[in-house]
């Protein structure tokens, strides 16, 4: 069993131990390796300036991803290689996107410019010929406060594709991929200072390291513990990883349902889902930015426990189950009955979540399933209240409903009330006038910065109508609509 961390960084190899694996990327960047490139902002993922690629073998190559480097602990990137800006071009051998850059004035101050440069090099991975929409969206992580944006955007549409090299091509694969596999192969363990890391390749390991040292904290995307790292002073003394587990990392599709294992990214799960679930989707492209989606994953939003968290209203009209292991194997828990409380979960302190269960059977007639998310910002925010609601219509009639609001109470909430009122009622503007009234009987809000009580109950109750105008077929929106989101 390995004792300190291996990875790449622009191509040279790095073992690291001691405390220095306890501390973020960006940091290790810029104090240990002066790779100062990579700036360090706003330490919460907002901002996208400590952007950095981190490449995975994948095959004979390594898949290349932009991450948030200043939310990303070091230990997170054992069995990678990690390209900063540096590693691109330099002043004298510019990378075509940095001279795109350049050419269009896309720099003033320039703080912000080496994360555009990495996200831009990571669209260019996977497109030579990106439209407007793709460039924004592939730079929703990343904010500029001097440019007005018109200038990156042109520089991201012109960039020379006759010289551009991919990331591969940079650095030959070969010998980081055969070194990266090896070190993935093995687990690691690091104690240094009272504190413990380790990275487990089988689930078995996982669950009896668990069940040695409970309450252990799993830190998988990080994209929430490090930002309390980093804000709050969260120090987390003894850490499992679940990344170095095959079983883990699987996304499969039987009898129309969808298995995710606790290890696959939120990026792996919007291209799963975009046929079968384009609602989901399109939350997902609202959930956070790129970086954000190649770090996080679905169980790390179940098991932080947050009722304003995007995926559960979804998660929980499908009738999802969660699969928990622990010392005496595995349970399935309903997704419903997973939290108790705030906070608190259906979980033991030796258990850990495995897989998400989603059925995704083919839409059946008269179904219709909407999801939204109300926010200050349309991207990279936090929601106010979050709802989704699945319906089945017979004949101008409602069959059965399920509905599912978060940010309303201490846990995201299936609203049985207003599901049992629906029953059998005519799909009607008087139907959903008073089903929006008795939501807001039966969600318990509370005032806080992103919104007052007051104004959740009224948002509660106009999703409602929202929802009825989106699928009524001769509805009049004008009339007796109150605009949300």
């Amino acid at each position: 069993m390995g004792g300190s961390l291996f990875f790449y960084v622009n191509g040279t190899p790095h073992r690291v131990g001691g405390p220095d694996a306890f501390d973020t990327l960006s940091n290790f960047l810029r104090y240990r390796l002066r790779a100062t490139g990579t700036k360090i902002v706003c330490e919460e993922g907002d901002c996208g300036a400590c952007s950095v690629l981190v490449g995975r073998p994948d095959g004979e190559r390594l898949e290349y991803r932009p991450v948030n480097s200043c939310i990303q602990f070091l230990h997170q990137v054992n069995g990678t290689h990690v390209v900063t800006v540096e590693g691109l071009g330099n002043s004298s051998d510019l990378h075509p996107v940095q001279e795109a850059m350049v050419r269009w004035h896309g720099a003033q101050c320039g703080f912000c410019t080496p994360g555009f440069i990495v996200a831009m090099c990571a669209m260019y991975e996977t497109s030579t010929s990106p439209t407007e929409e793709t460039v924004r969206a592939g730079l929703t992580g990343n904010l500029c406060r001097c440019t007005g944006y018109e200038p990156i955007i042109r520089a991201g549409l012109d960039v020379d594709t006759d010289g551009l090299m991919k990331i591969n091509e940079m650095f030959p694969p070969a010998e980081i991929a055969a070194a990266l596999r090896a070190q993935a192969s093995e687990p690691l363990r690091i104690e240094t200072d009272g504190r413990i890391f380790f990275s487990p390749v089988t689930l078995d390991q996982a669950v009896a390291f668990r069940s040695e040292h409970p309450g252990a904290v799993i830190v998988q995307g990080g994209t929430d513990i490090v930002v309390q790292h980093n804000k709050r002073g969260f120090d987390p003394r003894v850490i499992v990883s679940l990344s170095n587990i095959p079983e883990l990392a699987t996304l499969s599709i039987m009898s129309d349902v969808l298995s995710v294992g606790a290890a696959v990214s939120l990026t792996d799960l919007y291209s799963a889902v975009a046929e079968r679930a384009p609602e989901l989707a399109e939350i997902l492209e609202l959930f956070g930015a790129p970086q954000i989606r190649h770090a996080g994953t679905l169980a790390g939003n179940i098991a932080n426990a947050s009722p304003i968290a995007d995926t559960l209203p979804f998660l929980y009209v499908m009738g999802a189950e969660l699969e928990i292991a622990g010392p005496s194997g595995l349970r399935l828990v309903p997704i419903e009955s997973f939290f108790l409380g705030y906070k608190k979960l259906d979980m033991r302190d030796d258990e850990l979540i495995a897989r998400v269960l989603i059925p995704l059977a083919a839409r059946g007639e008269g179904e219709i399933l909407r999801l939204y998310k109300i926010s200050k910002r349309k991207n990279l925010d936090i929601s106010t209240v979050t709802a989704a609601i699945r319906m089945w219509k017979a004949g101008g009639r409602i069959d059965r409903a399920m509905i599912s609001f978060g940010g309303v109470g201490p846990v995201v909430l299936r609203l049985r009330r207003v599901e049992d009122f629906l029953r059998g009622k005519e799909f009607s503007l008087e139907t959903f006038l008073a089903a929006g009234e008795i939501v807001r009987g039966e969600i318990t809000p509370i005032s806080d910065v992103r919104g007052s009580a007051e104004f959740r109950l009224q948002l509660a109750g106009n999703l409602m109508l929202k929802f009825f105008y989106q699928s009524s077929e001769d509805s009049q929106p004008e009339a007796s609509f109150q605009a949300v989101g």
